[in-house]
């Protein structure tokens, strides 16, 4: 992408988002799963304008991390089925979130968080089932009993969900294959128990933008860094595009002209993947609010000049900023809310 006219005036650190590369991603995800088939997950983007878009792309059914999240996209029309894909025991939360004018449903995986979601009026759950990844999920073996207790609660079960998060970037695609069939086989296993006394629970959810094409046992999947990418997923043999930066501002250069400092350090990217890249030279480290680099051709930078990063992990990063920029060829840059962030 190069930079299109207006992009110098914005203020730094800014997000750029490249609206030709978004196109495809989204195109390049329907091809693959259409429609319904993905449960786009708003936590990687956190902007309904961006949910709009991929609404309009039909697909309209939604996963969250947070509650904010959910409520965020129910305000703003687009609450048809929003799954928070995520434990919460806080019942005034939850309330607050299930008597607005949208369906909720949460993840559960134990007694606690079927009372809380019962108390606070959620009318749906999927159980969450641990299929490899050593954070949330009930063993797959207390599926079924789990979900007789949601139903005795008053909660409609739904079907069952797994994240295979420790497989994303399983580098081999047998390998990556074999491994996630077998999490799988654990998420099926696990549905049937369930389908055993609920026979409308017909939801497998799982899967994320490193197994969207893998993860064929899944009747739906949990993608959404697919739309930005980032250098950790950019590893992986991929169809998407890179479409967003970190817009930095060069603000100090070493007197040898060994290094130039930007303004967008610790505070602008989500550093647990890593430094961001610079594809015009190396990046050395991130502090708070600077960035050191060391260019391929130290003369051609000057104060003032600004550089473009790409985040080592986008959801975290988009997390930092209030707003990133749509660029679409000559045209003015257009902000978009980072709207759905915070808790």
């Amino acid at each position: 992408m190069t930079f299109a006219a207006g992009t110098t005036s914005l203020p730094t650190p800014a997000l750029l988002l490249d609206a030709e590369a978004l196109d495809h991603n989204i195109a390049a995800m329907s091809a693959v799963l259409p429609g319904r088939r993905l449960r786009p997950h708003v936590k990687a983007f956190k902007s309904t304008a961006l949910a709009q878009r991929l609404a309009e792309a039909g697909h309209d059914t939604f996963t969250v991390a947070t509650l904010r999240e959910a409520a965020g996209l129910i305000h703003a029309g687009l609450g048809e089925d929003v799954l928070l894909a995520n434990e919460s025991v806080d019942v005034s939360l939850l309330r607050s979130v299930a008597e607005l004018d949208g369906n909720l449903t949460v993840a559960v995986d134990s007694a606690e968080t079927i009372s809380a979601a019962a108390a606070a009026g959620v009318p749906a759950v999927l159980i969450d089932v641990n299929v490899g990844l050593p954070r949330c999920g009930c063993d797959p073996a207390a599926a079924g009993d789990l979900a007789d207790q949601a139903a005795a609660a008053g909660l409609r079960v739904r079907g069952v969900m797994g994240y295979e998060g420790h497989l994303m970037m399983v580098p081999d695609p047998a390998s990556k294959a074999r491994k996630v069939e077998r999490s799988m086989a654990l998420l099926l296993d696990a549905s049937q128990a369930v389908l055993a006394n609920h026979p409308h629970a017909t939801i497998v959810s799982a899967g994320g933008t490193g197994t969207f094409d893998t993860n064929t046992w899944a009747n739906e999947i949990q993608a959404g860094s697919y739309l930005m990418m980032d250098t950790h997923y950019g590893t992986l043999e991929q169809p998407f595009r890179q479409s967003l930066w970190v817009e930095s501002t060069v603000i100090s250069i070493a007197p040898d002209r060994s290094y130039i400092v930007g303004d967008a350090g610790l505070k602008a990217f989500g550093m647990d993947h890593g430094d961001p890249s610079w594809g015009e030279g190396d990046v050395l480290f991130c502090s708070d609010e600077h960035i050191t680099m060391r260019p391929a051709d130290p003369d051609a930078w000057s104060v003032g000049d600004r550089v473009r990063l790409v985040p080592a992990h986008v959801d975290p990063t988009i997390a930092k900023h209030e707003r990133m920029w749509l660029i679409e060829d000559d045209a003015e840059p257009v902000a978009l809310d980072v709207d759905l962030r915070n808790w």
